[in-house]
């Protein structure tokens, strides 16, 4: 965790107005999945995806912090070609990593003034335009929302219907669906992120990202039976309860049932080929061929 009384550059102006959204976007140099796209290069990467993120804003008025962990110059200037100056700020950090970024986009998050709808943002999702705003109404509009997330993740429908996600909400023209977990990059409020802060913390401390969720959303974690049907069909989230278990058992037993919505179609995915969002493989390969048909 960072000393909040150390950060002094990402109080608002007395010119600068409140934003819709403050979001937290952290960027490193590496490639570490394998993105659909541009595989072998990280900066034409990072642009489709900050230009995809920048369109898919619509008229929301957005700060952005910039967390560039170890980037050359090239990635902040970047971030320049896609967003006015005054709505930038950056943190150029020494290589500190995935754990130390994530715990420090929410200090930062929960220190700033700028907004009190935050958004953790990862360097590789895609966007569809103009969709974002949906997702703010939908958390200013719905009290039964905590979080939401912009990537239906493949796992809700690789399983048992058993294991699948909540009933279908609408709102918006579109369909919305409970779930009880997704990746780093998600949409809440100040007031949430306060209440839940320790519990995101475990990731940093060796928690996985779906045990993290699982604790907050209570997703199967008290029901034995469910570990043993996991067994079966998805070893693989036996894990992640039992990191949930092991990190997060008070949260588990006392706390708040949060609730993680998604929506249907998929507003971003991943940018990994074999995770992407349904709908998402078609789009991206069409994109590749207007580009020139050159994965890298």
């Amino acid at each position: 965790m960072i000393n909040r009384n150390e950060i002094h550059d990402i109080s608002p102006s007395m010119n600068s107005g409140r934003y819709d959204v403050c979001v937290a976007y952290r960027i490193y140099p590496g490639v570490s999945r394998t993105p659909p796209i541009f595989s072998e290069n990280k900066i034409q990467l990072s642009d489709f995806c900050l230009d995809s993120f920048k369109n898919s804003l619509g008229p929301l008025k957005v700060k952005m912090i910039v967390l560039l962990d170890k980037c050359p110059p090239e990635y902040e200037a970047m971030f320049r070609k896609h967003f006015k100056d005054e709505d930038l700020v950056f943190h150029h950090l020494d290589g500190i990593g995935n754990l130390a970024t994530f715990s420090m986009q929410g200090d930062l998050l929960l220190a700033q003034q700028f907004s009190d709808v935050v958004f953790f943002a990862e360097d590789d999702y895609y966007y569809r335009p103009g969709q974002f705003e949906e997702m703010v109404e939908l958390l200013h509009n719905n009290p039964d929302v905590d979080f939401i997330s912009p990537y239906d993740h493949p796992d809700d429908y690789a399983y048992s219907p058993r294991f699948s996600c909540k009933p279908l909400a609408f709102f918006s023209d579109r369909y919305w669906k409970r779930t009880g977990s997704t990746c780093l990059t998600f949409l809440t409020t100040k007031e949430t992120l306060e209440k839940t802060k320790k519990v995101f913390l475990t990731y940093s401390r060796g928690n996985c990202d779906a045990g993290v969720w699982f604790a907050l959303t209570k997703y199967h974690v008290l029901n034995p039976l469910s570990i043993v049907e996991f067994l079966l069909i998805a070893p693989r989230f036996v894990k992640f309860i039992l990191l949930s278990w092991r990190y997060n058992w008070r949260q588990i037993l006392f706390g708040k049932k949060y609730r993680l919505w998604v929506p249907i179609p998929s507003i971003g995915t991943h940018m990994e080929s074999s995770y992407l969002a349904p709908g998402f493989r078609k789009e991206l390969e069409d994109i590749q061929k207007m580009s020139g048909g050159n994965k890298n």
